[in-house]
């Protein structure tokens, strides 16, 4: 059988078992969406290029030290690697982005104002946003992804469901249940998100 029409998780057994060209299938399969997926959060194109090289560089040790187990999609576990390596590369620049809804479906996400703000509302509103990007964390890959995608990549319905292979009907299911998901995780553990 041809490298090219086995399955993800065939090329990730033969390459466990020493097969480099599997790696080079599984990277050129996936390259274009987790390439996109990065520059779509980071916006930035050298950044994009370099979180991508990381992430798999990140993979092949990952996969050499049998740190994947077969639990779902191959892509989704790369794409949450990616999604990793961005948070550690804000987190060290102190820096974490936000980008407003223009449906405002949820508040939290509308954080950053237009007004000049003092020291007082930067710090508040930080704390905020990292609120609220872990609790991002706590939700389902599919719902974290759409969440991502939406609100921090700016993405439409539309283009996230091209992104992520599926109907836009199931791109609004998931934004839908990790709003509800979200509103519960902030009920259960009483968390206030707004100023005092």
């Amino acid at each position: 059988m041809a490298s090219n029409r086995m399955k993800d998780y065939e090329l990730v057994k033969k390459f466990i078992e020493g097969d480099q060209e599997s790696i080079e299938v599984l990277i050129n399969r996936h390259k274009n969406r987790v390439y996109t997926y990065i520059l779509l959060i980071v916006k930035d194109q050298q950044l994009a290029e370099d979180i991508f090289q990381d992430t798999f560089i990140k993979v092949i040790n990952s996969l050499k030290k049998g740190k994947y187990q077969e639990k779902g999609i191959f892509v989704s576990w790369v794409v949450r690697i990616a999604h990793n390596l961005i948070i550690d590369y804000y987190r060290k620049q102190k820096h974490l982005k936000t980008y407003s809804s223009e449906d405002g479906d949820l508040d939290v996400f509308n954080l950053k104002k237009l007004a000049d703000e003092n020291i007082e509302d930067i710090m508040i509103n930080n704390q905020i946003s990292s609120d609220v990007k872990k609790l991002v964390e706590l939700l389902p890959d599919e719902q974290k992804e759409v969440i991502m995608l939406r609100h921090y990549g700016g993405l439409s319905f539309k283009e996230i469901a091209e992104q992520t292979e599926v109907s836009i009907n199931t791109a609004l299911g998931r934004m839908r249940y990790a709003l509800i998901n979200l509103r519960k995780i902030i009920e259960t553990k009483n968390i206030i998100l707004t100023r005092q």
